[in-house]
């Protein structure tokens, strides 16, 4: 910018503009140059615009801008859409598409957007390049990959967060000890984002690699809620009932992992002493959680072999799947049951009162692990409580979160799913503990 200024004085913005402008117009009509002659009709009839045509229009953009003639922006909109039309009259016999008619009005106005903001000018460009170039895959997707069901499910759950989300009252309901509307619709769409992503990552990456995935990654939202989502689904497939375990299990990982980066980031010095307990916790439960998706894994290659025919097995991702993506009526279930348990805990907090530091992370341990660790680390930071303290509490954090995702699991996904869940849970719990107590204070 430097070398603008003194090049251009006054006119450094306006250069960097044209030169953005000049940037997207080769970018666009690049991608446009290259869909010449690829049509339907085998290349006979060459599209109107490419690398030229898009160039210019940028460049026209950007110049309409920076002369800053009033209405001139308006007015070479109006003449390239005029233009536009001609050439889809003139073409459209032979292609009734009007994507290149489209992009060229867009890379108009990107040119006057890289006048004004070359930093968003730039990034438009090239998704726009990269939407026209993707056709094939887009077309694809459309077509032959998107179920009518999931576009159903898909719609749904844009509605719920664009138009249901944002007109929830906000204010705290006292019939529901405090909670909000608000808070209880995302929490809604959280478990049907969860729901939609263990579906994405099914899909992709099969049942046993892609629900292990998804609940990894999940559980570092709420792994209590990505049980009820594995344990619905586990229900309804139960030929899906390993991988399912699996997926949950690894979200019990992530809530280790997410406890020892909160105390990281907010209590450095007392995190080295929890370090080795969370790291007993990954290892119990992220051993068992790979394990389970081994076995799932084997068990189906084992269920595939009898069928004769290998070109018969089915591909990546088309498994047999019950529904859609989403279990709305299974979901809000569990967000009622999430909720109804903060409901009894701020009730039994303003009954009986805090008679202590682990009453208190017990009690909202119920409900949620992250918050009462997060005051723990606050505590340990200030001062007022010890390492060896703090890690006690959230032992006891994650001891009663334990037992709500136990019954969570029992309730979405059956005896035999929550038996592999409790297990694992109270295992990584009881190995931790023996760190705090036994291993470390024998080793120091």
């Amino acid at each position: 910018m430097n070398l603008l200024e003194q090049a251009f004085g006054g006119y450094a913005a306006l250069a960097m503009g044209l030169l953005a402008a000049l940037g997207s117009g080769l970018l666009i009509g690049l991608e446009r140059e290259r869909h010449k002659g690829r049509g339907h009709d085998g290349g006979r009839h060459a599209e109107p615009a490419g690398l030229r045509t898009f160039t210019i229009a940028a460049l026209a953009g950007a110049l309409a801008y920076g002369l800053e003639v009033p209405g001139l922006v308006a007015v070479g909109a109006l003449a390239i859409t005029v233009l536009a039309a001609m050439a889809y009259f003139r073409s459209s016999e032979h292609d009734p598409g009007l994507t290149t008619e489209m992009a060229l009005l867009a890379t108009y106005l990107i040119g006057v957007l890289c006048v004004q903001a070359p930093m968003l000018g730039a990034p438009a460009a090239v998704t726009l390049t990269a939407l026209l170039s993707a056709r094939t895959g887009l077309h694809r997707f459309a077509t032959r990959w998107l179920k009518e069901q999931e576009l159903h499910d898909g719609l749904l759950l844009a509605a719920l967060a664009l138009v249901v989300l944002p007109i929830m009252p906000t204010e705290p309901l006292p019939w529901l000890a405090g909670m909000k509307a608000h808070s209880l619709m995302g929490l809604l769409l959280l478990l049907l984002g969860l729901q939609a992503f263990g579906y994405v990552a099914l899909r992709l990456l099969g049942a046993q690699k892609g629900l292990a995935l998804s609940g990894l990654m999940s559980g570092l939202v709420s792994s209590t809620a990505t049980i009820a989502t594995m344990g619905q689904r586990a229900k309804a497939e139960p030929g899906l009932l390993m991988a399912c375990t699996s997926g949950a299990i690894m979200s019990t990982a992530a809530t280790w992992l997410q406890a020892s980066l909160m105390l990281l980031a907010l209590a450095p010095e007392a995190a080295l002493r929890f370090l080795p307990l969370a790291g007993a916790g990954i290892l119990v439960a992220g051993g068992a959680g790979i394990s389970l998706a081994l076995r799932a894994q084997r068990s189906a290659e084992l269920a595939a072999k009898p069928q004769n025919p290998p070109s018969a097995a089915p591909a990546r991702g088309s498994h047999s799947q019950s529904g859609g993506p989403l279990r709305l009526k299974e979901a809000a279930f569990i967000a009622l049951l999430l909720s109804a348990v903060a409901v009894l805990v701020s009730w039994a907090e303003s009954r009986f009162g805090s008679s202590g530091l682990f009453a208190a992370v017990t009690l909202a341990g119920l409900a949620d692990a992250h918050s009462p660790v997060a005051s723990l680390a606050g505590l340990a930071h200030a001062g007022q409580i010890d390492a060896d303290l703090m890690c006690r509490g959230v032992l006891a954090a994650i001891a009663s979160n334990s037992l709500t995702r136990s019954v969570t699991a029992w309730l979405s996904g059956g005896r035999r799913f929550a038996l592999m869940v409790a297990g694992v849970l109270f295992s990584s719990l009881a190995l931790a503990a023996a760190m705090l107590w036994v291993i470390l204070p024998a080793l120091a």
